[in-house]
């Protein structure tokens, strides 16, 4: 389990500083223990006692007898450091700690958390915490938590649920309870200390019974590793849900470009996630809902959703829903409608959704055949089967969908609104996912459609993932940002098009520059104390003969000297004119978490107001960065609007996985970059202005 058998399946239990009294914190862990049945051997380990009810009590870590795999450390803040070194020369292998007063409480905390943490690694145990409420491997029944969610029962199930936040995480886990989830694992990482919430999904998704990682994570340390996760799910095909809060970022600082300025921790986070197939959940309902769906259902083949209801107004609801988030609804075809013609009444509706009507009250029958037709259409790939009330057939209902189930190739889930408890339990335990209304339920497929669809991609893209070679880069020894023609330079070396551009110090310069490119042409101020040229009125654009570019330098180089009398001027960039139907920002970030990514956005008032942008991490095949396309708002002006022509989307995807390439290959030395605009027309796409910034 990724080197952490023993802190998950431990084969032998010491409790530090247990009690006999089972209500309290050091007493909770062991009445769970006993109670559960945890096959293992239990040490307590308190000098106050002898025995605690059948078990002997051992004064202290040394004198328990054989190896102990995890111990449980329920002391006060400042024995815990002492404790993990005795721990450590006892040989034990993990430690889970409860105890609060670190980190979390303020520098006095943190020093004490940083003795703790140094003793765990010198004594060479993994740490789990501290301040956490432990774990629950409801497969092995290792009870190491003082959580009231253990007071209830704790079936396994094929659910891996880690968090980050103790109260909130017990709160999610009693939901999923309710709707019948079994968690086979629970695990609360506390401060974090050693183990993080990365390496503990790992783990956890290692284990053969675990089909669904879900998880709560409040702050993300291990960009690079969370990846690493992702990759790890992928090939295992088990999704992973998570529902994230707060912020990944190292704080604001002022961006010199758009990409900076955009690229805030959570829509880095957002868009890394995605290019890596994990699920984001809004909230606790809405990942249940994935997870619940996730747990029941098939990976579907396709986006035809096909809709099933006793109710047209339910029906319209879901299709519009599902529209948005990109479903088809498609119109079934011929044949399928005149098979559903033969078993709905005349009334009702067989195009999609498929309204049965309220004749499926005195004929429940007739909605088994209804989903069985539906399913069978070409066009659809899962399905939604939307429902109210029905109290007084819930025997019949539960037998149509086992029916259903088990001679359907692909997936449907149930929408049961105000449903019997005795309709869900029953349900559930069939392994039929049932939702408590339509959004939610068009939601989760939603989500079970865009994993598997993302699956498909990382699938596709495994080959042009393995051999992607990144450039070699003769970077510039200092730091800021690199001249216009050095950068140029530089981008084109990656197969980057920019748009010719020469340097000129003096207006006579500048007039043979812009013969030698050829009118029109543009004029830009040169400076590295001048990076937004716009701002300081120190560009000039459409120049077509000599006089109009002799009047733009001087005006060029006066206006920059009023904007900033300090600023050392090297004179302008002379740059012929480029030409494009859509303006693009590309651009690259290092985030303190995930590394260098890649942005792309539509330009113009898309990038300054909509901020339509798309983030992954870089590098990105051409594959990927059309997916980064996809995503975007207004991608439907790439496909050509009022005339306009549809823009080479082959050569812009290879714009920015070359953008990404040159990215990761400068690594930590790069800060920034920005190509802003990018015009991207039928036949090129051409960077017209660049700005590269190192650290």
């Amino acid at each position: 389990m990724n080197g952490l058998q023993a802190l998950l399946n431990p084969k032998s239990i010491a409790i530090l500083g247990a009690s006999a009294d089972f209500a309290k914190v050091n007493g909770r862990t062991l009445k769970y223990l006993l109670e559960k049945g945890y096959a293992g051997r239990i040490f307590p380990v308190n000098p106050k006692y002898e025995t605690i009810g059948a078990l002997k009590c051992y004064p202290s870590i040394a004198a328990v007898p054989g190896p102990v795999d995890l111990a449980v450390v329920a002391l006060p803040a400042k024995f815990v450091a002492g404790a993990l070194r005795d721990l450590g020369r006892h040989g034990v292998k993990s430690a889970v700690v409860f105890s609060s007063g670190f980190a979390e409480t303020g520098a006095a905390g943190r020093a004490l958390e940083n003795e703790a943490v140094t003793a765990a690694r010198e004594s060479g145990l993994r740490l789990c915490g501290p301040n956490c409420l432990g774990l629950i491997n409801a497969f092995d029944q290792v009870i190491a938590t003082f959580g009231q969610f253990a007071d209830g029962d704790t079936p396994p199930g094929p659910v891996g649920f880690v968090t980050q936040s103790g109260a909130f995480g017990t709160a999610i886990a009693a939901l999923a309870r309710r709707r019948g989830l079994g968690l086979g694992y629970f695990v609360n990482t506390g401060n974090e200390g050693d183990v993080d919430f990365v390496q503990v999904m790992r783990a956890v998704l290692d284990d053969p019974r675990i089909r669904v990682g879900a998880g709560y994570i409040e702050g993300l340390k291990n960009g690079p590793g969370l990846v690493e996760l992702a990759e790890f799910a992928l090939h295992q095909a088990k999704p992973l849900v998570l529902t994230k809060v707060g912020k990944t970022g190292a704080g604001e600082r002022a961006a010199a470009s758009h990409t900076g300025a955009l690229a805030g921790a959570d829509n880095v986070f957002d868009g890394v996630i995605r290019g890596h197939g994990i699920i984001r959940a809004r909230n606790e309902e809405h990942m249940l809902d994935m997870v619940e769906v996730f747990s029941a259902c098939k990976l579907p083949e396709g986006s035809g959703l096909g809709i099933v209801t006793q109710s047209g107004g339910a029906g319209v609801l879901m299709a519009d829903r599902a529209e948005e988030l990109g479903l088809k609804v498609p119109v079934l075809g011929a044949s399928t409608q005149l098979a559903l013609q033969q078993v709905i009444p005349g009334f009702g509706a067989a195009a999609n959704p498929v309204d049965v009507t309220g004749q499926f009250v005195a004929e429940p029958a007739l909605l088994r055949e209804a989903v069985r037709i539906v399913l069978s259409d070409p066009q659809v790939h899962i399905g939604i089967v939307w429902l109210q009330l029905m109290d007084a057939y819930v025997d019949v209902l539960i037998d149509i969908f086992e029916e259903v189930r088990s001679g359907a190739t692909k997936p449907f889930v149930v929408s049961w609104v105000a449903a019997p408890e005795q309709a869900l339990q029953a349900l559930r335990s069939r392994g039929i996912a049932v939702l408590r209304g339509a959004e939610p339920a068009v939601d989760a497929v939603a989500a079970l459609v865009g994993y598997a669809e993302a699956r498909r991609h990382w699938l596709a893209d495994k080959a042009a993932r393995g051999p992607l070679q990144l450039p070699r880069l003769a970077l510039p020894g200092v730091a800021g940002p690199v001249a216009s023609l050095a950068a140029q330079q530089l981008l084109n070396t990656c197969g980057i098009a920019t748009a010719p551009a020469e340097l000129a110090q003096t207006a006579e310069a500048a007039v043979v520059a812009a013969e030698r490119l050829g009118y029109p042409v543009a004029l830009k101020i040169e400076s590295p104390d001048i990076l937004h040229k716009t701002e300081a009125q120190g560009v000039r654009l459409g120049l077509r003969d000599e006089a109009a570019v002799r009047a733009a330098f001087k005006t060029v180089m006066d206006n920059a000297r009023r904007y900033k009398p300090e600023a050392k001027l090297e004179g302008v960039i002379v740059q012929a004119m480029a030409l494009g139907d859509v303006e693009l920002v590309i651009g690259l970030e290092n985030d303190p978490v995930f590394g260098v990514v890649v942005m792309v956005g539509l330009g113009g008032i898309h990038i300054e107001v909509l901020k339509d942008v798309s983030f992954r991490e870089a590098p990105v095949t051409p594959a990927e960065a059309g997916r980064m396309l996809d995503e975007l708002k207004g991608n439907a002006i790439l496909d050509g609007v009022r005339g306009r022509p549809s823009v080479n989307r082959e050569a812009l995807t290879q714009m920015i996985s070359a953008v990404s390439k040159f990215g990761a290959a400068a690594g930590g030395r790069l800060q920034e970059l920005d190509l802003n605009p990018v015009l991207a027309g039928a036949d090129t796409v051409t960077a017209v202005d660049w700005l590269v910034v190192l650290n």
